[in-house]
């Protein structure tokens, strides 16, 4: 074992672990989950789902998994397409010690109420949901209380069993992890902080860096006197990042798109925005309870803060989790439930702090509550939260406007802890929703950088900077060069990828009045009539196996704050709903759908939605790719020699970083 020896890339090994044996110095993409729930998840339990991390480790390598029935019973089986590169189970942290007391037999609170309400079999959904509301309650208040009521039973001990655990979540991700120079994969240890204050979506994931990390998982229940997200940085930082142990930790937002508009609040002062920089430097931007990007309505023709027709994609209606929530109009939807705004109103806190608090690269993830990590494919998707999805007439009626969730790309030299970390922490990183694109994304002077040549991210490297870096006024007040270069997703071969449909990079600037704008530029298009069957499914004519292009921003402004990021667009494919629905004797497409549904179960009602009748509903999706943005900064200098610091030096090394920015 080499505990500290020299790394492939710039950072330095915290772990003792062989050195991986085929290191790539240019860096590979590595597809994983950040977002994983098991049994010890109430919401997790209480419909259904009795696997547990190690079977989520299993499961992300390629085993086999059980899933519940309607009746909770496992009877039902699942296995990934395609084994995972790195995963972690991020249970929520609240109450997860009275979960294991309850699921335990002979334990002290084994017959108590609240105990028989998580294990009782409930067919009904609002039963289930009744059932979540009592376990999760107190995390919807701003002073919750902070154990159930039997943790007072004599001889129970509710902290105790929540370390206990903590610890076995520890060696779960200790006995995945393959420490071996065959590299193959690679777990974190991690958690979910789990705000939910008046049903709005507060929630972050803490993913650390190795095996050094707090004593407890840090909950909202630990940390909401320090407030909700500042409490959880304060006492991470005391009790991980300033405890001189060597715990390092990256806190990634999710489901902003059901925040209520609070997720992303103001930030108080210059070293509030520049704590939550350092902490929060990236965001989930799609998973199963839908996209976060940005939201178009199709019906009224209007968007919340764009003009962006493609921004009806796997949308969310509601702005945050409460039964009966009334849907705002689009131009009432609050803004900031969507992370495109919140890298506009980045832009202008920069302006007047010095400091950007949004600055953030982006991850996707599935959030799965049934243990199965990465199980993404549209046809086949056997659901993510337990008996809620046991049939396809309980996946149309109560979850039809979920998806498959998605995946985070790391380009790293290699699948270890301390290079994906390292990548996480730089923010080199793209989100997919669900396939395996190859993206690469870099700005800057770009001195010899063409498409098709063998030296193409060698020399973007050498004069540039990759997705989720910065960079000043590179070519004086010419704009920089953006270069891009997809590969598409091969698949397996009994669901080959869908080829390339096209390319975009969306821009984000703030104009001298302070006030932001978007637009989003088409740089690459197969050109191609690629499409889907709506008989069959089954894709016809034919995209891009490949798109590059180099593009220079014919709006650049020297003297304007801007970010930059690139989506991917594959050719069209079938929506998993219209599978379901297929099957059952339902199509999405037909005139008399409705009279179908009727006569096959009234559950399949919602198999009928689309473009015609619903704001954000077609049976029919683009799978799509975000990379993490590149920053322009007019105050940037032309030419950058920086020391950028993933930890302490002494703990994890520091990155010299010298962009070769010439005039080119």
């Amino acid at each position: 074992m080499d505990a500290r020896g020299a790394s492939p890339g710039p950072w330095a090994r915290t772990e003792e672990r062989e050195p991986c044996a085929d290191p790539a110095p240019l860096r590979r993409p590595y597809f994983g989950d950040l977002h994983v729930h098991t049994s010890l998840s109430a919401d997790a339990y209480i419909y259904g789902t009795r696997t547990g991390p190690r079977d989520a480790y299993g499961f992300a390598r390629g085993e086999e998994i059980t899933l519940s029935d309607d009746n909770e019973e496992q009877t039902r089986t699942a296995r990934i397409d395609r084994a995972l590169d790195f995963m972690a189970v991020t249970d929520h942290a609240e109450f997860f010690g009275e979960v294991d007391l309850c699921a335990t037999p002979g334990s002290l609170v084994y017959d108590e109420q609240l105990c028989q309400v998580l294990r009782q079999p409930e067919p009904d959904l609002s039963q289930r949901f009744l059932a979540t509301a009592q376990w999760l309650f107190p995390l919807g208040f701003p002073e919750p209380v902070t154990e159930h009521a039997f943790c007072a039973t004599a001889g129970v001990d509710c902290d105790a069993a929540a370390v206990s655990v903590w610890e076995d979540i520890q060696a779960a991700a200790e006995e995945a992890y393959d420490r071996t120079s065959a590299c193959t994969f690679t777990s974190f240890i991690g958690y979910e902080y789990t705000a939910s204050l008046s049903g709005r979506h507060l929630h972050r994931n803490v993913i650390f860096r190795n095996e050094k990390v707090p004593a407890i998982a840090l909950s909202y229940l630990d940390t909401f006197e320090g407030g909700v997200g500042r409490g959880l940085w304060a006492k991470l930082e005391a009790q991980c990042l300033e405890a001189g142990t060597g715990c390092e930790a990256v806190v990634i937002p999710h489901n902003s798109n059901m925040s209520g508009g609070d997720q992303f609040f103001d930030p108080a002062d210059a070293d509030d925005a520049a704590r939550r920089e350092r902490l929060e430097r990236l965001v989930e931007i799609h998973q199963v309870k839908g996209n976060s990007e940005c939201r178009f309505d199709q019906l009224v023709g209007a968007g919340a803060g764009t003009t962006d027709e493609l921004c009806t994609f796997e949308i969310e209606p509601r702005p945050h989790q409460l039964p009966g929530t009334p849907v705002p109009p689009i131009d009432q939807f609050p803004t900031r439930n969507l992370v495109r705004n919140v890298l506009k109103d980045g832009l202008a806190f920069e302006q007047m702090l010095g400091v950007n608090p949004f600055r953030m690269g982006f991850t996707g993830s599935t959030d799965t509550h049934n243990a199965n990590a990465g199980d993404v494919a549209e046809e086949g998707w056997p659901g993510i939260q337990g008996n809620e999805d046991s049939s396809p007439q309980r996946m149309i009626r109560d979850n039809m406007r979920t998806n498959p969730g998605g995946l985070t790309a790391v380009w790293a030299e290699e699948n270890s802890r301390d290079a994906l970390f390292a990548a996480l922490a730089r923010r080199e990183t793209y989100a997919t929703t669900g396939t395996r694109p190859v993206v690469r994304f870099f700005a800057g002077a770009l001195t010899g950088v063409r498409c098709g040549r063998d030296d193409f991210v060698a020399q973007a490297y050498a004069t540039g900077t990759p997705m989720g870096g910065e960079i000043g006024p590179v070519r004086g007040n010419r704009s920089p060069r953006f270069a891009v270069w997809v590969q598409k997703d091969p698949g397996t071969t009994e669901q080959p990828g869908r080829d390339l449909e096209r390319v975009q990079v969306v821009k984000g600037w703030l104009d001298a009045d302070g006030v932001t704008h978007e637009r989003v530029f088409e740089v690459a298009d197969a050109a191609s009539g690629a499409d889907v069957d709506r008989r069959t499914c089954t894709p016809t004519g034919s995209g891009a196996a490949e798109l590059c292009a180099l593009w220079e921003d014919p709006d650049f402004d020297p003297r304007q704050r801007a970010f930059y990021y690139v989506r991917v667009l594959e050719a069209p494919t079938c929506r998993w709903s219209t599978f379901v629905c297929k099957a059952a004797g339902v199509d999405p497409f037909a005139a008399n759908c409705a009279e179908q549904a009727a006569a096959a179960d009234p559950a399949f009602a919602d198999c009928c939605l689309g473009e015609a009748n619903d704001p954000f509903m077609s049976p029919i999706v683009r799978e799509r790719a975000w990379t993490s943005p590149i920053w322009y900064r007019p105050d940037g200098p032309a030419r950058l020699s920086a020391r950028l610091r993933f930890g302490k030096e002494s703990d994890v090394g520091v990155l010299d970083v010298r962009l070769r920015l010439g005039s080119g």
